[in-house]
């Protein structure tokens, strides 16, 4: 089977079992590792493995050909994206500025774009796509006004001399009350979804109960993070929604989905399609 996730360690270390044979009836998988604007792509071209990590707001391009599993996914509290300046600003310093983002289908883009309609609904910016590895440098060195930033980049900001604008993950939980809904594992409609769902879950029991046998792979594969920060990465984005999303983690995904479409940021979808898992 083939399988594309991002390198992050959040994603090795739900997949590590699962890759390397450890999960009983599981076959092998072929892995592609990939930032998820380019699975974003992938998936809305129909052109992508069988199993995928994408952006949760890319659904609506991706299910006449996708199902959702809903598992082994990025969904949490207090995990939002950031955008970062240099220097102290306000919200309306954002007015007729570049400003770089790590993917134009993520939802971390589409939570900013949520987030100026109701903060900064005049602010004739220009947005930039560029790797997320090079919007904090960019910020640095002027080549952007500000950036939004995911991952571990909300434990290295500062390093850069950076400072944090707007934690976009705290305004929708005030917002919403719900928890933001990041990164979704979506397979192809042929692919067994209920035995893919068992698959994934094994995995990431595997994990919690072998915590260390995963490092040498996650580290393998993280981009010249530390450790500790590695481990960060893991405790923020892994959690009981990776296991399940449950009826909170539903509620989250429903809101985000039928909110941008409301304000005209996605095409709509009809909810109940989200949960026909075959």
């Amino acid at each position: 089977m083939k399988i594309a996730f991002s390198p992050c360690p959040n994603d090795t270390f739900i997949f590590h079992a699962l890759v390397h044979g450890k999960v009983d009836g599981a076959p092998k998988m072929e892995v592609t590792y990939a930032d998820i604007d380019k699975t974003n792509h992938w998936a809305a071209e129909n052109r992508g493995p069988e199993v995928m990590k994408i952006s949760y707001a890319a659904l609506p391009w991706v299910l006449d050909n996708y199902q959702l599993i809903p598992c082994g996914g990025a969904l949490g509290r207090g995990c939002g994206p950031l955008v970062l300046i240099n220097g102290e600003k306000s919200f309306d310093d954002l007015k007729g500025k570049r400003i770089a983002v790590p993917s134009d289908r993520s939802t971390a883009y589409l939570l900013f774009r949520l987030w100026l309609r109701q903060q900064v609904p005049d602010h004739g910016s220009e947005i930039i796509v560029m790797s997320f590895d090079d919007i904090m440098p960019a910020v640095q060195s002027g080549e952007v006004d500000a950036g939004l930033v995911i991952h571990e980049a909300r434990f290295t900001y500062q390093n850069y001399g950076l400072s944090k604008l707007v934690d976009l993950g705290d305004w929708w939980e005030q917002d919403t009350g719900t928890p933001i809904p990041l990164g979704a594992i979506i397979a192809r409609k042929d692919v067994d979804a209920k035995q893919l769902e068992e698959w994934i879950k094994a995995s990431l029991s595997y994990a919690y109960e072998n915590p260390s046998e995963s490092n040498d792979y996650i580290m393998e594969y993280a981009q010249e993070m530390s450790a500790d920060v590695a481990r960060q990465h893991i405790d923020l984005y892994v959690n009981e929604f990776s296991m399940d999303l449950g009826d909170t983690g539903r509620k989250a995904v429903e809101s985000l989905l039928v909110r941008a479409a409301a304000e005209g940021l996605l095409p709509k979808v009809e909810v109940e399609e989200l949960w026909s898992v075959k």
